[in-house]
């Protein structure tokens, strides 16, 4: 549809005459504290398997509950303003994690630790940014290209949002809504099936993983011909939430990527590297030792990140028209926002520009000047240019695709590619301008995403008649408050997961001058209990005698641990023989990657291009590669969940389609309709209780740890569902029934 600058007339929900409580003190405090919960939860999904989930409708619903509940104590009912500001606080947490989460892991993965100012820095300078930046485009985004950009998740939100609004509300809506009507009856229908989705999902993921009531990976291994080959699910329930609400077809390709790599590449090296009597490059043990994961560790790994970087830039590429398109719209609409601000109508008011450019400058300004950041004139400009068009893109493609099918990543990419190339002509090579070409691609990636989900929140307040400059106060803070949270929490899951391997395993024989060592350290999280010393650090940047990477020495120099990171570690058990969860963090991995291997000139560029071509061959077929390149990049473990969940939204789409409240609707309708229906709900309640179990999970398990080690030797010992021949099959009989509840809930009864 081509632009048209002309707005149309739209009537929201609460006419902008209304004067209802809006930016009250409890909206904005629950808000925030929605927020960290969403953004912990995301954070955790995102550094699994690099994807999240709006939390706009979560956040909605369970505002609107707390607030119902809070009324039936004798409290005053909330408006529906006030829930639009409570969801617009809440939604920060989720897109500051994605940005956090994809880029923040790569300083381990480039050699540097994850220190806590650095990573908060991050996320309040990039959040900020992003919302800034969006402030002045927001006429010209949401109000003038109302009918081209649909903002999904803004949309249903906001239906969401009418339809629990309280009588309050609807009295300033003109509206009438019975008590004990089907209205009212299905606004409390919603409300309990996301909150049952929550508590099933927590509840489930905790007898799951701590109480080790069945295998949480169900894995099936095979033997000639298919060597090496390999599938398995990861059974959790916020993997087949994410499937359900992504929807089949990009499920289903990711899932497809994954079958690429464990069914035909991995089995492929085994049978051609077999033979090899030496190590082959870059993997240092013999392929016929090799394990199917240390295959992937050692080779697919590399093309993986191949493939999702060519299939990134031929995304971006392919959103060129979009891009130039919303730049012009944006730079036009700078003038209108200024006309805006000064609007007598409530509905019309944005923070003023002057206000906006300030805040712009002075965060500009704080980035060239913070240590932590290692940041130069050029980096902090670099982010200025890259931080508005990436604000611009990320803005106008949310509008067309949604928050969750936003290339963000694609978008980080591509923004280190050119400053790394940039520092590479003005030869700026090695590693002390790491942090800086990441802290450049960090802010732009969580500016990017900030200004995507700014613009679903707008787009929410616009139908139902919110203050914008009220929405953009709430968002300001919740942003604010969910960076600050974010980067301790970053921090313990790293830190519970941290195995600190015996030097003499991987690396014997190698002694240093500790006198040369100034840097110091301990051991940190469960394995702190068992050696309390302080030791010297020492980064082995080479693969000669041991693999590279922290390495912890004593005052005589001889090696005592390799430090392996929780985020993207290697090694799966502690000394002790304590199993220990990691996370593959995959788009962090790419990431440093693209650093490394341009400032350094030494990434494998033979494997790497091998996965460009994949997805060069796929984008020839007429297929979009990202998502594809994402699946070979990933553990197939991960995927095939969610091409589970993906199966369930297509079943009960196609039977859903059926139905005579279908018959007359055309397939952007349906599908429209779908993305509102109770399967969406639940499935989001699974996402955000499974999460949050994997949160506290991760805290309990380096906390108590004797409590983790009595389960699982009980567990092995005595429960046939966890440890034995058939346990990978018991394992699937839970996860069978939360699949299976999702289908359920998500049919819909016939209406005439």
């Amino acid at each position: 549809m081509p632009y048209d600058p002309a707005p149309a007339p739209v009537k929201p929900y609460i006419p902008a005459t209304a004067n209802l409580p809006e930016f009250t003190i409890r909206a904005l405090v629950m808000g925030v504290v929605l927020g960290m919960v969403f953004g912990a939860s995301s954070l955790y999904l995102v550094l699994k398997v690099g994807l999240t989930v709006s939390a706009s409708i979560p956040v909605a619903v369970i505002a609107i509950t707390l607030f119902g509940m809070f009324k039936k104590m004798g409290g005053r009912e909330s408006t529906i303003l006030e829930n639009s500001i409570t969801q617009t606080a809440g939604s920060a947490g989720e897109s500051l994690a994605f940005g956090l989460g994809v880029t923040m892991p790569a300083i381990m993965i480039l050699g540097f630790d994850l220190e806590i100012s650095r990573v908060m820095l991050v996320g309040v300078l990039g959040g900020l940014l992003g919302i800034l930046m969006m402030i002045p485009m927001r006429r010209t985004m949401i109000v003038d290209a109302h009918r081209e950009l649909k903002y999904p998740e803004g949309t249903a939100c906001a239906e969401v949002l009418k339809a629990a609004a309280t009588d309050t509300s609807r009295a300033a809506a003109g509206e009438v809504r019975e008590a004990g009507s089907d209205a009212a009856r299905d606004a409390k229908r919603r409300a309990a099936v996301i909150f049952g989705g929550f508590g099933l999902g927590l509840l489930y993921k905790v007898a799951n993983v701590s109480f080790k009531g069945w295998k949480d990976v169900a894995n099936f291994e095979f033997g000639a011909p298919l060597k090496a080959g390999s599938a398995g699910a990861e059974i959790s329930p916020e993997l087949v939430g994410v499937g359900y609400i992504i929807g089949p077809r990009i499920a289903f390709t990711m899932a497809a990527g994954g079958v690429l790599s464990y069914l035909m590449l991995i089995p492929m090296i085994k049978f051609f590297g077999e033979l090899l009597t030496v190590p082959l490059s870059p993997g240092t043990m013999l392929i016929k030792d090799m394990s199917p994961d240390d295959i992937r560790d050692a080779y697919v790994l590399y093309i993986g990140a191949g493939a999702v970087a060519a299939g990134g830039l031929i995304s971006l590429v392919r959103s060129l028209p979009s891009i130039w398109k919303g730049l012009k719209g944006g730079l036009a609409g700078m003038g209108g926002a200024k006309t805006a601000a000064r609007a007598t109508q409530r509905t019309d008011q944005d923070i003023p520009f002057k206000w906006v450019a300030i805040g712009c400058l002075a965060i500009i300004a704080i980035i060239t000047v913070a240590t932590p950041l290692h940041m130069n004139l050029l980096g902090a400009l670099l982010i200025l240019v890259f931080g508005f068009l990436f604000a611009t893109v990320s803005s106008r493609l949310t509008g067309e695709v949604g928050s969750s099918s936003n290339p963000i990543s694609g978008m980080a990419v591509a923004t280190l590619l050119f400053t790394c190339l940039i520092f590479l002509l003005m030869g700026w090579t090695g590693g002390r301008y790491y942090v800086t070409a990441l802290s450049v691609g960090a802010i732009v990636c969580i500016a990017a995403s900030n200004a995507g989900t700014t613009s679903q929140d707008l787009k929410t307040g616009f139908l139902v008649g919110s203050t914008p400059k009220l929405q953009q106060y709430a968002i300001l803070c919740g942003a604010f408050a969910s960076a600050l949270i974010l980067g301790p929490i970053l921090l313990k899951l790293n830190d519970a997961g941290t195995v600190y391997v015996p030097a003499a395993q991987v690396a014997p024989g190698i002694t240093v001058d500790a006198s040369k060592l100034t840097e110091t350290a301990q051991l940190q999280g469960p394995q702190a209990a068992s050696d309390s010393k302080t030791y010297k650090v020492w980064r082995k940047t080479d693969t000669v005698g041991g693999p590279e990477g922290k390495y912890l020495v004593g005052e005589d120099g001889k090696l005592a641990y390799l430090v392996d990171p929780g985020i993207n570690g290697h090694h799966h058990t502690r000394p002790d023989g304590t199993e220990v969860k990691k996370y593959d963090a995959p788009k962090a991995v790419l990431i440093s990657y693209i650093i490394k291997g341009i400032l350094d000139q030494q990434l494998p560029w033979t494997l790497v291009l091998f996965g460009v071509m994949i997805s060069v061959v796929l984008e020839m077929a007429g297929i979009q590669a990202l998502a594809f390149s994402v699946g070979v990049y990933l553990p197939l473990v991960s995927t095939l969940p969610i091409a589970v969940g993906g199966a369930v939204r297509w079943a009960a789409d196609r039977r859903n389609n059926k139905l005579p409240q279908y018959a007359k609707l055309n397939e952007e309708e349906r599908v429209a309709a779908g993305d509102r229906s109770w399967g969406t709900l639940l499935a989001s309640g699974y996402i955000a209780g499974g999460a949050l179990a994997g949160i506290i999970i991760a805290i309990t398990a380096g906390v108590m740890t004797n409590f983790d080690s009595m389960m699982a030797k009980w567990a092995e010992a005595s429960n046939p569902f966890f440890a034995g021949p058939n346990a990978d099959a018991l394992s699937l009989i839970p996860y069978a029934a939360i699949v299976l509840l999702l289908y359920w809930v998500a049919r819909e009864k016939p209406q005439r």
